[in-house]
């Protein structure tokens, strides 16, 4: 019985890998912060015939992710844990974003990783099995004015994956960072731009689950924004913020 851990699962590309797995045999651990949503998600793959576990937690509160995550894996050992909890930073009408919101995006998407992965990857290492997912961003590749904070935080995340995979491989574990586009997902929905190749969370899942069984380094899509991404810091500044110029965007008012 695999047993997976996703974080951010109440929506989005959570939700959907979520499903994904979901299946008879299989045992979930999902974690959110909205209790409905989360609830829901839950239902829906207990529906699938997956065994569920949910928490609400603050990927923030590192004590508390760190204590969780090691009186989880000692119940049931993690075979694979998807980090995927984030915010999207930026300012509302495009304008410069503020510090509250660039520390608050920092704070989740970049230290709020790390307080999950790092557990598991202690945990994991020692016994010698597992599997991580690092879910970053194309952003990470070519960082976007209208977010600072998510494009370093996405791209630090990048990084650190990608050194940390080389160290882990010898001891067992596998790690993977998922560097996506543009994903149809509630968070992606405040944003007002243009959003070229946009796809489902559902096929996202899809091809970030194929991307894990096939212990692939980087997982990037779709291919052809990911090529120009991936191209992005080669070339000079002014044909860097020319192309990138058609990406801008701003926050829609939540609802």
């Amino acid at each position: 019985m695999p047993v997976i851990l996703i974080t951010g699962a109440s929506s989005g590309i959570g939700a959907a890998l979520a499903r994904f797995y979901a299946a008879a045999g299989a045992s979930l651990v999902l974690t959110g912060r909205d209790r409905e949503r989360l609830e829901a998600v839950a239902q829906g793959c207990r529906g699938q015939g997956a065994e569920v576990r949910t928490r609400l937690i603050d990927v923030r509160e590192r004590e508390a992710v760190g204590a969780w995550i090691r009186e989880t894996d000692a119940a049931t050992p993690l075979d694979l844990v998807i980090v995927n909890a984030a915010v999207n930073g930026g300012h509302p009408s495009g304008g410069l974003e503020t510090e509250a919101t660039a520390f608050e995006t920092a704070d989740i998407n970049l230290t709020g990783a790390l307080n999950v992965m790092l557990p598991c990857v202690s945990l994991m290492s020692t016994r010698g099995r597992g599997q991580i997912a690092l879910i970053s961003s194309l952003a990470a590749y070519a960082p976007l004015p209208d977010a600072p904070a998510y494009s370093g935080a996405k791209a630090a995340l990048l990084a650190h994956g990608l050194a940390l995979r080389q160290k882990l491989k010898p001891l067992g574990v596998r790690l993977s960072v998922v560097t996506p586009g543009y994903v149809k997902t509630p968070m992606g929905g405040v944003i007002k731009g243009w959003r070229p190749l946009e796809m489902s969370a559902d096929e996202a899942a899809a091809r970030i689950a194929r991307g894990l069984e096939r212990d692939r380094d980087v997982i990037a899509f779709p291919a052809i924004l990911a090529a120009l991404a991936r191209g992005a810091l080669l070339v000079p500044e002014w044909v860097r913020s020319a192309g990138l110029h058609g990406f801008r965007f701003r926050n829609r008012r939540r609802r």
